[in-house]
Formats: C-alpha cells, structure tokens, sequence
C-alpha cells in the first residue's frame, strides 16, 4: 500500500531558492512530497487556515515580517504544524533560539542538499507524531488517574493516630498489616531530600495559610525503590477534635517521564552529552562561584573535528553520526571530576574545565583531547583519523555573562584552525578586535550584495609563442563605500566563511559570460577569446553545480567552449571522486578546466592522471622565483613536462618581468599573465585594450 504523500508548505520570497527546494522534493522517490508555495506570511498564514498542511518550510525574512519574528507569528497561529526554518542567516544563536521556541529544525540555504532536506522533513515529522502520541497518552493517564481509587487516609492530630487505607499500601507495595498506624510509619518513609518541604506544607496549612494541603514527593515502597506520590489534604474539626485527611495517588510513571524529558531537554540526542542550553547553565554557576571566591578559576574550551565534512561527504552522515559517538565517548573518559563536556551541535564540543590553576592546565586537556582524537577510529571497516581546533578562554579575564565566554573561546577556536588545525589558542585582546573586525566585515559584505557594489575586472591571457592576447580572466572587487576598491584576499575569506561566496560567485559568472559574449558581438575579431571565471569550494560541492553552470552558459548565449572554469587544486583532494565526476560532465559540454595554483601540494601530480582534459596554472610562487631558484626551476620544467605528456596546457601565473617571460617560454609554458602584460582593468579598459590588438 503506498504511503500517503507529504504536503509541504514553503514560505519563501526567493523565486530561486523556491525552485531548488522543488527540484530537490521532486527528486525524492521513497515518498511523494507535495509542495505548495506562499510568499509572504500573510499567504502562508492563510494557506494553513484554508487546507491541512504536514510540514512547514520557512524562511525568516520575507517582505512582511523579518528574523525570529516570522518564526513566531507562524508558530503561534499554528502550534501543532511542524515548522524548519531554512534561510540563509548561518546564525548559531539565532538558531539555537528558533528550536528552543519549537522549531524542528535550522538548515542554512547554501548548506542544503536533497539528502538533508527529505531527512530533516522525516525527522522532523516523526518527532511531530511522537509528540501527538505524547499528549495523547498524558491526557489518557489524566483521565485513568481521575477515575482510580487513590490511597485513603485520616490523621488524629490529637492522638497522633492515622488511618493508612488498603489501597495507600497497596500503591507502595505493602500489605495491610505491614504499615502500622502512628504517623511516622508515613512520614519515616518520605524521601529524605523531600521531607522538609512535606512538613512546611504541611505546616502552612493547618496554621492556615492554604486552604489545602497538596504535596508531591518521593516514598519508600517495599521493594526498596523510592515512588513519587501526590498527597493531597484538607484539615477539619471532628467531633474527637482536629483532624487532617486526604488522599495519596501514584504519580511515579508521570514524574519520571518528566524527567526524562528535562534530561533530554539539556542533552544531545546523539551523542548522550549535555547540550549548549546546559553547558551554559553550568557556565552560569561557574561565573557566580569566581565572584564568591577570588581563588576559584575555570576554563572553556570550544573546538570542533577537523575534516568531519569530509567523512560525512564521504562516507555517509550515518558513519559521521557514528564517528561523532565515538568522539563524545573518548572525550567523556577523559574528563577529570567535575568537568563538563557538550556538544553544541554539529561537530562542535566544548569543555568547561572546573577549579583549573593557571593556563597551562587548560592547555594540558587540550593536548590530552588532540591525543585522543589522533587514535584511530573504525567505521564500517575503515579507518577514520580526525583532529581537533581548539580555543580556550579563562575566567581570569573577566567574564560576566557566559555567552561572552562561549563566543570568544570559538573565535580562539577560528584562531588555531588558521593556524593549521589540531592545535589550541588562548583568547586574547588582539583576537577580540579582530573577530568585531570580521564582524563589521561580514555585515558591510552582506549589504554589498544586496546593493552590488562588486566590480569585474580582467586581465588578458597571453599565448607566449606570439604575444597575443587568448583569453580573460575575470577578476572581483569590491568597490567598498568608505574603504574603496578591496581586493579579494581583503574579503574572500569572510565571503566563503558566511555563504555570501556562492551567491557572489554565481553573479560572476554570469555577468562575466555576458560580457565576454558582448565582446564577441561587438569586436568580431575576439570570437576565439575564451573567459576564464574563478570558482569557490562552495559553489563546486552545491549539489546543483553543473546546472548552475550550463544554465550560465544558456541565458547569454556564450559558447561552452569558450568558458574557462578556474578551480584550486586543493578541491581535488576534498572529495576526488565527487568532484571529478562533476568535473567530468562538464568536461562533455565542452567547457574548459583550469586548475588554479598547480604545485602548492607534493600529491599534485598524482592526480594529473585523473582529470579530464585540461589546463593547469602553475603558482606564482614559482613563477616569483624562476630567474633564482634552480629548485623552483626544476619543480616547474617537471610540472611542465607531466602535463604535457598528457595532453595538458600550462599557463604561468604572475609573470611581471621580461626576464619571467623569457624562462617560462624556455620551459614550455603556452600561455602566461601578469602584470608584465597588464593590471586587471575594468570592462571598458578592457575593450580599449583588445580594440589595440597588443602583442608582447
């Protein structure tokens, strides 16, 4: 019998991110996914009054409602619908505020592929059913409990005699005559932690503050196990003096699920460890204890696993879920009494490290966690290393709230990943101004998208045999409002960091193929000039990258021939195999491959044999280093060689003097650019440049 399908509802501004969410429902076949689309709240709202939806897909910001605000308005109107919130905000705060109101899920669009969006719906939908079944079952044992017959019972405050009812015993597993009647047979069996709160209870009432006495607490059944009970109670007069009666129901199977729910509340599902909502509550008590005691101090240290991208690509994110396990259990062995570890989510941890001395006992776990994670690993046979970037900050820097401490342990963390990874950093000063720094750069990036303030310049491509001008390479800037004309090294980082990369990077390439067929149009004797367009790691590993690409190449009606996509070398090593075979259709279409800063990696060579046919650019450090180096000599001719030896093009990156120029024609080089030839120019110096028609 086939399942029915899943009705979507997706509320989202973005005609573009609208249809990949189609295209990766569409392309679910286990279940049908019925997608229905609203594009502003208004019209969702009205979509989930008019028709049952199973699922919500929602973007924060919309034309009529910005940031946690649209989350609200949806969830309030309609509680029991599950909701993901999708956008393209990476904002881990944001996020971890979203799921602490009731959102199932927070994917970040750029990072989103079919196989984490039909999971993410799956998960988030059986959570849903567990939570009907839940409330279902807690109205259910409401409804039983009323209708029991509780335990009964009568105290003679005047005698100091009670009356324990069959029934009160039976619930505790006595029998009738195992329970006397005086009441410390009751009260000699509440649990010790509980027993103060029974008596002032207790106590307000018959003084007459409460008009009932109601208690819940734990008591001594017969098989040694402490039951929660509710006690509930009315004291009168009796005609033999002042009395209190009441009943006692079993509450243990409610107060126990409760708090399995609080636990699961404060910890992570998978790995079993406490979560950032718990850390930070445990962070929180550290902070008061400093500011009681001037000789207490603590350490936080933040870190994630190096490379777990790579295993999850890989392998499968069931084997990264595994992997992740194994680390949360080795970092739990190695804690010492009193030490808190967390996962945060993803492959984020962090440790808070209680009553440390000085800095170096911070650094000591933090060689310990690189120790341990060095171990290999086992995962469905294979053998999976990983390591660890870790940030540290210390309570003797004066901390007050615990996000603060949180936040600059993970800038740290950003500092030894910088560093070259599996190592540690202790926050600083410096690491502060820095991190507001990329902060203010990050934020001016986003306006710069939304208002285009990039620039494309170009820098010709010479075939070094004749001198003449055979292809452009499209350069970004960033024509900053108060810094000015930005080079990419000034930004790029940031970009790739935040996502804007990839939505840069397919502006690009658009508006690069524009323009290089406008030239062909214009300039009739460039038609055999190629434009060679650079291409982040984000855009390569997005799951709809050869379509994005052809789609390019369709709506500005530039030949595929005539496209040169410029890819860093280090991408082949990433994933090989799923880059290759993206690479690879490409190849069919006809564009042209080009392989950034050859060289930099002793394994380059190696995969030469794997590539389609193709160019590759040897890195202008080597270029740099020609006229003086017998090394780098030697490094390039053998670059040089191999690849022409299968077929392959070489170009020369940064040649700036004659001298250069002269070494790399010796070498073989066919093609060659810098600043030798020209700076990257603007599109209309460009023109007046190929209008000359130079030849170096």
């Amino acid at each position: 019998m086939n399942a029915a399908p899943i009705k979507v509802l997706l509320i989202e501004d973005n005609p573009g991110d609208a249809h990949l969410v189609e295209r990766y429902l569409s392309g679910e076949s286990q279940t049908e996914i019925q997608l229905e689309h609203a594009n502003r709240v208004g019209l969702g709202l009205d979509t989930l009054a008019r028709k049952p939806v199973d699922l919500v897909l929602l973007d924060l910001n919309l034309p009529d409602s910005r940031g946690l605000e649209t989350f609200e308005k949806v969830h309030s109107s309609f509680p029991r619908v599950p909701k993901i919130v999708m956008t393209g905000q990476d904002d881990r705060s944001q996020a971890v505020e979203a799921v602490r109101q009731g959102a199932q899920d927070y994917l970040v669009k750029g990072k989103v592929d079919t196989e984490l969006l039909v999971r993410s719906i799956r998960y988030a939908l059986e959570r849903s059913r567990f939570d009907e079944r839940l409330r279902q079952s807690q109205r259910r044992f409401e409804l039983a409990v009323r209708g029991a017959k509780d335990g009964i019972w009568d105290w003679d405050l005047e005698k100091d005699e009670i009356y324990l009812s069959p029934r009160w015993k039976e619930i505790l597993g006595y029998a009738d005559d195992e329970v006397g009647n005086h009441p410390d047979d009751w009260l000699n069996k509440v649990h010790p932690a509980d027993f103060d709160g029974f008596k002032q209870k207790l106590a307000a009432h018959l003084e007459g503050e409460s008009e009932h006495f109601e208690c819940e607490h734990r008591i001594l059944g017969r098989d040694g196990d402490f039951r929660w009970v509710l006690v509930r109670g009315v004291s009168y007069s009796g005609e033999h003096g002042e009395r209190i009666a009441g009943s006692l129901t079993d509450i243990h199977s409610r107060k126990t699920h409760e708090q399995q729910l609080q636990h699961d509340a404060m910890h992570d599902l998978l790995t079993k460890l406490p979560n950032a909502a718990l850390l930070l509550d445990r962070l929180s008590v550290a902070l008061a204890q400093v500011r009681r005691r001037e000789d207490y101090k603590f350490a936080v240290l933040f870190f994630d696993l190096d490379r777990f991208k790579s295993v999850n690509d890989s392998l499968g994110h069931a084997m990264g879920d595994r992997l992740l396990v194994t680390v949360a259990r080795r970092l739990r062995a190695l804690l010492r009494p009193g030490d808190t570890v967390a996962r945060l989510g993803g492959d984020e941890f962090a440790i808070l490290a209680n009553g440390i001395q000085d800095p170096s006992d911070a650094t000591r776990i933090a060689d310990r966690i690189h120790d341990e994670l060095r171990r290999p690993i086992q995962l469905n046979g294979r053998e999976v290393t990983t390591s660890a970037s870790v940030g540290i900050t210390l309570s003797s820097d004066g901390y007050r709230r615990p996000k603060d401490m949180l936040r600059d342990a993970d800038t740290a963390m950003y500092r030894a990943k910088s560093l070259g990874r599996s190592r540690y950093a202790l926050f600083d000063e410096e690491m502060h101004h820095h991190a507001e720094e990329l902060l203010r750069l990050e934020s001016d990036l986003r306006e710069a998208v939304r208002a285009d303030q990039f620039e494309i310049h170009y820098q010709p491509v010479v075939t070094v045999r004749t001198g003449e001008v055979e292809g452009l390479e499209a350069l970004l800037r960033w024509r900053h409002p108060q810094r000015g004309l930005l080079m990419p090294e000034n930004f790029l980082d940031v970009a790739e960091e935040s996502g804007e990369i990839v939505q840069i990077g397919w502006r690009v390439l658009r508006e690069a193929c524009r323009q290089m067929a406008s030239w062909h149009q214009q300039l009739p004797f460039t038609e055999l000039l190629a434009i060679s367009v650079n291409i982040s790691d984000r855009q390569l590993i997005s799951i709809d990258f050869v379509d994005r690409v052809e789609s390019a190449l369709e709506k500005t009606g530039i030949h595929p021939n005539k496209l040169r996509l410029e890819i860093h070398e280090r991408l082949l090593f990433e994933d090989p195999d799923v880059t290759l075979g993206k690479l690879a259709q490409l190849s069919e279409v006809g564009v042209q491959l080009h392989f950034d800063d050859f060289g930099t990696s002793v394994s380059s060579l190696k995969r030469l044999l794997r590539l389609p046919s193709s160019t590759i650019k040897v890195d202008r450090h080597y270029i740099a280093a020609l006229t003086n180096s017998d090394e780098d000599l030697e490094i390039v001719r053998t670059l040089v060689g191999v690849a022409q030896n299968l077929g392959m093009q070489v170009i020369a990156e940064g040649v700036e003097t004659k001298e250069q120029l002269e070494a790399v024609r010796d070498l073989g080089c066919e093609c060659a650019q810098g600043f030798y030839f020209s700076r990257p120019l603007p599109a209309a110096e460009a023109r007046e440049l190929l209008l000359r028609r130079p030849r170096w």
